[in-house]
């Protein structure tokens, strides 16, 4: 019995998790319902929402988990009431919005509470933890990373979510929020074009020259130095200069605001971590694989392409998700200087103070980061294993 007792102690973390989970749910508003978009509204604890008693159900699954042996099984029952609990709390604010608006006016606004989202966060971080005991594959851990959002998607393109004050959002300012998508993604991909372009044969020619690198990664490290707006404001004037006096630049759209400084930006921004990436990939080529290659009777390039490229290729694709991840956000940052995108939104929420137009803008940008970040790695898994 007294070892029973003392098992939720060998897993800390999961132990921590689902306290913060059980203590957020019972302490903080579980809902947020307000008569429209301009109050803030009155909170719901989720002893008041139709149906919550079902959360019952996972958090129980939790709890019981950490009374297993430590080893898989556990570990698959932990990860079953975490991603269980993360799609019901999802499907119980879809229910509880749209039984809310049966009962109101069709003005009403009903929105996430703290408790929902501090426990949906908890249950990822909890299934994230559950994960790593499950597999020690790279490509199993994403997948099932992956899949945890499937249910809540599903919920999403089903239309249970709709009463939601954000989905009513994003129903009013749907034609802008698809063209700050497409300008996101062009931003995005305006950016990683060129970088890599440039980056790479930049990264390939400090390499071979070792008396190139301080001098070249001093003058990177000083455009990280400055800040995105302060970059964003010191590109404004050269640029609107060269528009002034030679017009026929601003038939391709270069201008001291707008996508050129943009564009700009964060390209300067995304040099470093690429260029970085390059080199730190080359150098950790053992010196043996080099001289096994010349011994084999092959050609610079063929040593390159066949021996040092195999090598060096996770670590790039790490640099490369840095660059991606940081190029997503930084974008955000962009709409300050007219360059569109999910930022012109999220200021426009802020000088408005409605939060859920800042969420339409932010949720986007997060969601695509982790995509973008999980696609990545994957491939990058993909990859080494395919090489074991």
């Amino acid at each position: 019995m007294r070892q029973l007792l003392l098992r939720p102690g060998r897993q800390p973390v999961t132990l921590l998790l689902t306290a913060l989970i059980t203590l957020t749910l019972l302490t903080l508003p579980f809902l947020r319902f307000a008569a429209n978009r301009l109050v803030s509204g009155e909170p719901l604890m989720v002893w008041q929402v139709a149906h919550a008693g079902w959360l019952a159900l996972p958090v129980a699954v939790l709890w019981l988990s950490l009374f297993g042996p430590p080893g898989r099984r556990t570990a698959l029952l932990t990860l079953l009431g975490a991603q269980g609990l993360f799609a019901l709390l999802i499907g119980l604010g879809g229910s509880g919005a749209s039984e809310l608006a049966r009962s109101s006016s069709p003005l009403a606004r009903t929105a996430f509470g703290s408790s929902l989202w501090c426990a949906a966060g908890l249950s990822l971080l909890l299934a994230a933890e559950a994960i790593r005991a499950i597999s020690r594959q790279a490509v199993w851990r994403i997948l099932l990373n992956l899949q945890t959002g499937v249910l809540p998607l599903l919920l999403l393109l089903t239309g249970w979510l709709d009463q939601l004050s954000l989905l009513k959002e994003y129903a009013s300012r749907s034609t802008t929020f698809h063209a700050a998508f497409s300008q996101h993604l062009l931003l995005v991909c305006g950016t990683l074009v060129p970088v890599l372009l440039a980056g790479v044969p930049l990264g390939l020619a400090i390499a071979r020259c070792p008396g190139w690198q301080r001098p070249v990664f001093n003058l990177l490290n000083l455009i990280q130095t400055i800040p995105s707006v302060a970059l964003f404001g010191l590109l404004i004037a050269p640029l609107a200069g060269l528009a002034a006096h030679f017009p026929v630049l601003g038939r391709f759209g270069i201008s001291g605001i707008g996508m050129a400084p943009a564009l700009i930006a964060l390209e300067l921004y995304a040099l470093l971590p690429l260029v970085r990436s390059v080199v730190a990939g080359l150098e950790q080529v053992p010196p043996e694989v080099r001289e096994t290659a010349r011994a084999m009777g092959m050609s610079s390039g063929q040593q390159f392409w066949l021996a040092e490229l195999p090598l060096a290729l996770p670590v790039w694709l790490a640099g490369l998700r840095v660059v991606v991840v940081q190029t997503v956000g930084l974008a955000v940052v962009a709409a300050l200087i007219g360059a569109g995108g999910f930022g012109a939104i999220v200021f426009q929420g802020l000088l408005s103070s409605a939060l859920d137009l800042v969420l339409l803008g932010v949720i986007p940008v997060v969601a695509l980061a982790v995509l973008c970040d999980a696609l990545l790695r994957l491939l990058s898994a993909l990859l080494e294993r395919k090489d074991d």
